[in-house]
């Protein structure tokens, strides 16, 4: 492997055959360049999918009702469908086992005033498990917790910028925020990596506005989050049945999808996968039958190579050279032209890649198009592998050749 003479006599073999050695390099480098190209697109993609819903659980399910589009046992079209907290702990109750989190949800649109500062915010009334289901990241102080509930505490959790606009860069925790006419202790601050529309975004604890905006027990929603333990099968068969069972509970007809919905993330990672694979293995059977052609023309130069030096291998015979040494030899120069040109292809796919950056993520959702470490680890070892299938075959013929035979080659 590190013998001088053999390294010599190889660069003196490539040398020599220069043209051949190049045009069995480029085959190998564009396989390798096309692969790496193709396969850092799909990863842009997927990385789109992923970051449409960086600001949610990925395993979180969202129960939204709304008018009636189909009569049902005596009950005309257009019925209103009101979620209370009669359903919320229906749900809790019935499927503890299968629900890491839950949480209502109030929709509310409030004045939020400190002093002479103030804008209207969307205010979202919530359980606790709310910030492990919206992942809302708490900079300063608490998210709301079981005590505010049951209290049904004038406390309000604000979003980054609903800070910067009242408070600018004044301290804003502990302090009193006008909510809609009401004052309401500021009990933390969050951010969130949905961007801007889900920092200006203000959180209070869903009994308080129970209490004090209407004194019912309605909820707009009822958000969940399944036992991560569960296949992806098993959540959306499970959030069938809980839309089955909240159907038969609120009388909806069990084909009326728009009276109530169950949005199971579930399903859009199923999809996503499926999706995302069926790419994956058009890039791999792409990749591979364009490499398997590199392979084969890299192996035709080693045959036309070892034609013109069959006297040489018959002279080295004869002085008791090895077939494995002959072998070694050959396969070796395959080996190094291999690896050589693929990591050129290797190298310009991943400096073209990075000159994209996020270039095509606004017109094709394509963001950070890129190969890992594990891509280029495994690339190294196809590499070395396909020099070796690529040089073995004509080596072999090269050492089984009598050294008569080969004194007597044209």
């Amino acid at each position: 492997m590190f013998d001088i003479d053999r390294w010599r006599e190889i660069f003196q073999s490539i040398n020599k055959n220069r043209l051949r050695s190049v045009m069995s390099g480029f085959t190998v480098s564009f396989a390798i360049l096309l692969f790496t190209l193709l396969f850092g697109i799909v990863n842009g993609l997927s990385n789109s999918f992923t970051s449409a819903f960086v600001d949610d659980a990925q395993n979180s399910m969202q129960v939204r009702v709304r008018k009636t589009t189909k009569p049902f046992k005596g009950l005309q079209t257009g019925r209103e469908i009101q979620l209370r907290n009669d359903d919320y702990n229906f749900v809790k109750d019935t499927y503890k086992d299968k629900i890491q989190y839950q949480s209502a949800r109030i929709y509310k649109n409030f004045t939020l005033k400190y002093k002479n500062e103030a804008n209207n915010y969307d205010v979202r009334a919530v359980n606790p498990d709310h910030q492990f289901l919206e992942k809302t990241i708490i900079d300063e102080g608490r998210y709301l917790n079981e005590r505010d509930l049951n209290e049904k505490s004038k406390v309000i959790v604000i979003g980054r910028l609903v800070k910067e606009d009242l408070f600018g860069e004044k301290p804003a925790l502990g302090k009193r925020l006008n909510v809609n006419g009401s004052s309401y202790l500021i009990i933390g601050i969050f951010s969130d990596e949905g961007g801007d529309n889900e920092e200006r975004i203000a959180y209070i604890p869903v009994t308080t506005a129970q209490n004090i905006y209407g004194n019912n027990d309605y909820i707009s929603q009822i958000n969940l989050g399944y036992n991560p333990n569960l296949s992806l099968d098993a959540a959306i068969a499970f959030g069938n049945k809980i839309e089955r069972d909240l159907r038969k509970k609120l009388n909806i007809h069990p084909d009326d999808q728009s009276a109530l919905s169950v949005r199971n993330m579930a399903e859009a990672n199923k999809g996503v996968g499926m999706f995302m694979g069926a790419l994956y293995a058009i890039v791999i059977l792409v990749g591979s039958g364009t490499l398997v052609a590199g392979i084969i023309g890299i192996s035709n130069i080693m045959i036309f190579v070892i034609k013109e030096r069959t006297k040489e291998f018959g002279i080295r015979k004869a002085l008791g050279a090895t077939p494995a040494s002959i072998i070694g030899m050959v396969v070796q120069e395959s080996v190094l032209i291999t690896t050589i040109a693929g990591y050129l292809g290797l190298s310009l796919g991943t400096y073209i890649l990075s000159l994209i950056g996020n270039n095509l993520e606004e017109k094709y959702f394509i963001k950070d198009p890129s190969v890992s470490p594990a891509i280029v680890i495994a690339a190294t070892v196809v590499l070395i592998l396909s020099g070796l299938v690529a040089g073995y075959v004509p080596a072999k013929r090269a050492a089984n050749i009598k050294p008569i035979e080969a004194l007597r080659a044209d």
